[in-house]
């Protein structure tokens, strides 16, 4: 198994980065994932955090070397990810619970799986035409889908923000599953947060995609979105992969699984820690916070990581 493979995620405009990034491997198993959280002091940053490292501890766990069934898998580790969000809601007595969108694929044996909560995308493309992309549980969706406003109206219509299927909601997520994809030397893959997605066109994003490396397209992407989020802009991620490789152009991580052992995972994801906030506002997320946090998202994948 041949990948290249890049993953960003940037503060934007906001005080804090709710979203989460990470992506895992095993010899013949590709997991790939973005979580974007909702929640005010620190919840929303717990609940991506929670599933992103819950879903990859899962496959860590399941991948000896493939998924059986990727499918299947996606939908229970999703839902597993909403009960140890509700469960951390519930023994901290929120008021509100946090709550994250998730986008998450499986590639293995040339084969692209992936599974959808809320507004977080994947973009399917080859040789920088799309294929695919992933539909968002989003009112503006639903307005599109209706044919009442263009897919450009999305973007800025007032009623941009609002999803209606989440992790860690008062309501079980309905998880949305891809069909099985075939996956030809040369696609690209793209999983992202909506403060990516929400200031380019599809063609820009193809077109960027298309023309570099991944370790120049995604920065690209983030700068063209950052400027044109301004002060006000969303956090933004975005994990790439190409699948066959770019070679091991200059920070492009360049992975052959060939000399992996079958029952051996590589994950990258950024452990929990303080939100920067903003320079000369003090801190409202204390060290004692993070250690607490930390814990509780330990024991949660002790848990449903059965």
């Amino acid at each position: 198994m041949k990948f290249s493979i890049y993953q960003s995620s940037r503060q934007g405009g906001r005080k804090y980065n709710q979203d989460r990034v990470a992506y895992s491997y095993s010899k013949e198993a590709l997991l790939l994932l973005v979580a974007d959280g909702m929640g005010g002091h620190f919840h929303g940053e717990i609940a991506a955090q929670m599933t992103v490292q819950l879903i990859a501890d899962l496959f860590q766990h399941q991948a000896r070397p493939l998924i059986r069934d990727p499918l299947y898998f996606l939908d229970e580790a999703m839902h597993k990810a909403h009960e140890a969000i509700s469960d951390y809601s519930a023994e901290n007595e929120l008021l509100e619970s946090p709550r994250t969108t998730c986008v998450a694929a499986i590639i293995q044996r040339n084969v692209a799986y992936w599974a959808h909560v809320g507004d977080s995308r994947l973009y399917f493309f080859r040789k920088g035409r799309l294929v695919m992309r992933t539909m968002d549980h989003s009112r503006v969706q639903l307005l599109c889908d209706q044919g009442k406003i263009t897919e450009a109206q999305m973007t800025s219509h007032p009623d941009r923000n609002k999803i209606y299927n989440c992790l860690g909601g008062s309501v079980s997520p309905e998880v949305e599953l891809s069909k099985r994809i075939p996956v030809e030397p040369g696609d690209t893959m793209l999983l992202c947060s909506d403060g990516l997605w929400g200031t380019l066109t599809i063609n820009e994003i193809g077109s960027i995609l298309n023309a570099y490396p991944l370790d120049q397209a995604i920065p690209e992407l983030m700068d063209h979105a950052e400027l044109r989020g301004g002060q006000d802009g969303d956090n933004l991620s975005g994990i790439a992969m190409t699948w066959g490789g770019q070679g091991n152009s200059r920070g492009t991580t360049g992975i052959s699984t060939e000399a992996m052992p079958l029952d051996s995972c590589t994950t990258r994801l950024d452990a929990l820690h303080a939100p920067h906030g903003v320079a000369g506002e003090e801190a409202v997320v204390s060290d004692d916070d993070i250690e607490k946090a930390i814990a509780e998202i330990q024991l949660a994948i002790q848990k449903y990581s059965k």
